[in-house]
């Protein structure tokens, strides 16, 4: 069953690549009772959610951040992205590309670039809309929630931030819970203190 559903992520994945660089609006938040949480999400997911097993490998890049996401030994997907690092609601311009196998890419990557850091995680992915509700549990941190309003074409930002408070809402998601690092950066700056 698992296998089935991660091709229908692959094709959906697929579906969302385009030939310019995509756009959403993103929140991510610290969750302390993923339980309570999980059953709020799928009270307003039409269907059921898509457990990933995530692996991101991110590498130096000056011009944004570039990570090879890999789900298998097999499949994986080379991601670029560009977004600050703010609470609450931001834009986050991004080009995902479809790559197998991820490991080769990775060695080459690494030589090339030169690690930056590795975060592996365990996603329940829901869609609600035209949102990407990611329940997050990553390892050696904590328990997350992503949000990911995607925007259409030229779609004014403010739309989807509308949208992105509106589901926050919904979800019982207060500012207070909100972060402003991505993950590689949380686990640096936990090595960095331990």
């Amino acid at each position: 069953m698992s296998h089935i559903l991660l091709r229908v992520y692959f094709r959906q994945a697929r579906n969302w690549l385009t030939f310019c660089m995509a756009r959403s609006i993103e929140i991510k938040a610290h969750v302390c009772d993923l339980v309570a949480l999980t059953k709020r999400v799928a009270e307003v997911a039409p269907t059921r959610p898509v457990e990933i097993h995530q692996d991101d490998t991110f590498f130096r890049c000056a011009s944004g951040r570039l990570k090879l996401r890999t789900f298998s030994g097999t499949d994986g997907e080379l991601i670029f992205y560009r977004r600050t690092d703010q609470h609450g609601p931001k834009e986050s311009f991004y080009i995902r590309t479809p790559t197998q196998p991820p490991d080769l890419l990775r060695q080459s990557l690494t030589l090339a670039y030169g690690l930056a850091g590795r975060v592996v995680k365990r996603r329940t992915l829901y869609f609600v809309g035209r949102s990407r509700v990611h329940l997050d549990k990553v390892v050696d941190l904590d328990d997350f929630m992503e949000l990911e309003v995607v925007l259409q074409g030229d779609e004014p930002s403010e739309a989807g931030v509308a949208d992105a408070h509106t589901l926050m809402a919904q979800l019982g998601i207060k500012p207070s819970y909100l972060i402003d690092a991505a993950y590689v950066d949380l686990l640096a700056q936990r090595a960095a203190v331990a």
